[in-house]
């Protein structure tokens, strides 16, 4: 299927010229992003699934490069790893292949659509397709196809008036019946309710996560004990 897919991909682009460089695209959102050493900031989360009651929760997210994450909270409900974690570098690590497709309007907003094939078979991820607001060297969209977990997107807001590349909102778009998500004591959840759902309709449900970030603090530096704690 990955050799199917990549042959597909640069078929196309043969046929079509690239007129930029999609490595040199990504290299500028990269260092864009690296211009953040850390970050504290509260987080408010928001689960729209059909079948699954979870309260609105807050919590505190502590993040430091290169890709150290911890969240602290109370009863805190169900995210995607996906979002949490997801950052430019963490999905440009490793090998792979990166195509410029074209330049789309995404809410007014010009990009330029590059799609990331990772090469081997180390992770999850098969192909990613990422909005990138060249003028600010930010990521808008990604909508990313995995072997396990689905299709699943997330769309990225920015503060015209915050100096580092941090969302002040992301929403996170997912499959109900092949993402995994971590569900807390707190949530109200009945499995046979679900399973009536999905059985009898025959229809994949679909879930939304919308997290909201507040009182960012940048740079101030955090110390490693942080992240060798478990989620609170």
């Amino acid at each position: 299927m990955m050799k199917i897919l990549f042959c597909s991909l640069l078929l196309s682009n043969l046929i079509i010229p690239q007129t930029k460089n999609p490595d040199e695209i990504l290299k500028h959102v990269v260092d864009n992003f690296n211009k953040v050493k850390d970050y504290t900031a509260d987080i408010n989360i928001k689960v729209d699934v059909e079948f699954i009651k979870v309260p609105e929760a807050k919590a505190k997210l502590f993040f430091k490069q290169p890709d150290k994450v911890h969240l602290q909270s109370d009863g805190f409900a169900m995210l995607p790893k996906d979002g949490l974690e997801f950052t430019p570098s963490s999905l440009l690590k490793s090998e792979h292949t990166a195509i410029y497709e074209n330049d789309v309007l995404l809410n007014g907003i010009k990009t330029s659509v590059v799609k990331v094939i990772p090469l081997g078979n180390q992770g999850d991820i098969i192909l990613s397709t990422l909005w990138i607001d060249q003028a600010k060297q930010l990521i808008r969209k990604v909508e990313s196809t995995t072997k396990t977990n689905g299709i699943f997107v997330i769309d990225f807001s920015y503060s015209d008036n915050f100096k580092y590349p941090l969302p002040e909102e992301i929403v996170f778009s997912f499959n109900i019946d092949k993402m995994k998500m971590p569900l807390t004591r707190d949530e109200d959840f009945s499995k046979e309710k679900s399973k009536k759902k999905i059985n009898r309709f025959g229809e994949i449900t679909k879930g939304r996560v919308v997290v909201k970030y507040l009182n960012y603090e940048v740079n101030k530096g955090i110390p490693d004990s942080v992240f060798e704690k478990e989620n609170q």
